[in-house]
């Protein structure tokens, strides 16, 4: 039968005040309560761990070997309650989105999250894949919700894309494209421009975010969601809206979560920072 860690403290205390009323009046307990467990602690244990007289309870040779280890265990327990103490006490919630959104939703934390006081989050790239199924993010903002699975899905806004170049690239048909390589491309739009344009790409790379920044150094144009490329004011477009391209996105999360407070409240943040953009992210904001 094993010692409760209440009933080791217990112990711990009348070591230290050497008697039964101190100990009661350091822990609260009645003093005869604190002798029937202390009594009960030694036949649990089999040992003899104090000395009792009228002097108090002095402790026996057991009893100085329980006592040192009782304080290691009263050490670790200390070093663990300081360690969770100083833990965020704010609910944390997981984000994920493409390369893309994930960018977007990094530049809008502050409407995402007030600091400290209120929700935690993480806001993941997944533009190399994400399996809700494995609880990889409590949120996904994806075209493509899963067919299968318990989740609740909620549409969202559309998205637009097109070619975008600096201006200095010039009009000539022969400039050159930049595009994600082809074994980087999960997404129509990562393949439009070597399905397109395969002879006259001349830079790739399997990063959207190193892409981006090759469209801005004049590298050459490539196609990028219109909420990316219309925000950059050193680019233009160099194309209508691709209409093909266009896709809706949708919010999905576990349903077994959505009703967690601070998952509700990041859906709805998330949802209404979404659709406030509705036209950026439609390719219908002026760049006047």
């Amino acid at each position: 039968m094993e010692s409760s860690w209440d009933d080791l403290k217990l112990f711990l205390y009348v070591a230290e005040e050497g008697g039964l009323s101190a100990a009661a009046t350091r822990t609260g307990i009645s003093a005869p309560t604190i002798g029937r467990r202390m009594l009960a602690l030694e036949r649990t244990m089999n040992r003899i761990l104090f000395e009792r007289s009228r002097r108090g309870y002095e402790l026996a040779a057991d009893g100085l070997a329980l006592l040192e280890r009782v304080r290691e265990m009263e050490r670790v327990s200390s070093d663990i309650s300081a360690w969770h103490g100083g833990a965020f006490q704010d609910p944390f919630v997981g984000l994920a989105g493409d390369a893309w959104l994930a960018r977007f939703l990094a530049n809008h934390s502050d409407q995402l999250s007030n600091g400290p006081g209120d929700v935690r989050f993480c806001c993941m790239d997944a533009h190399a894949g994400l399996s809700m199924a494995n609880r990889d993010s409590d949120i996904a903002i994806i075209a493509e919700p899963p067919k299968s699975g318990n989740f609740a899905v909620r549409p969202s806004v559309s998205v637009a894309y097109a070619v975008y170049q600096h201006p200095d690239l010039g009009k000539a048909e022969d400039r050159p494209w930049v595009s994600l390589g082809k074994e980087e491309s999960r997404f129509a739009a990562d393949r439009w421009v070597f399905e397109h344009f395969d002879l006259s790409v001349y830079g790739w790379t399997n990063s959207p975010h190193v892409l981006l920044q090759m469209i801005v150094s004049g590298q050459g144009r490539g196609v990028l969601p219109c909420f990316i490329g219309d925000s950059h004011r050193e680019l233009e477009r160099a194309s209508d809206v691709i209409q093909d391209l266009t896709t809706r996105l949708h919010i999905v999360v576990n349903d077994d979560d959505r009703h967690r407070p601070e998952v509700r409240l990041m859906l709805d943040r998330v949802a209404a920072l979404l659709t406030d953009h509705a036209a950026l992210f439609a390719g219908q904001m002026s760049r006047g």
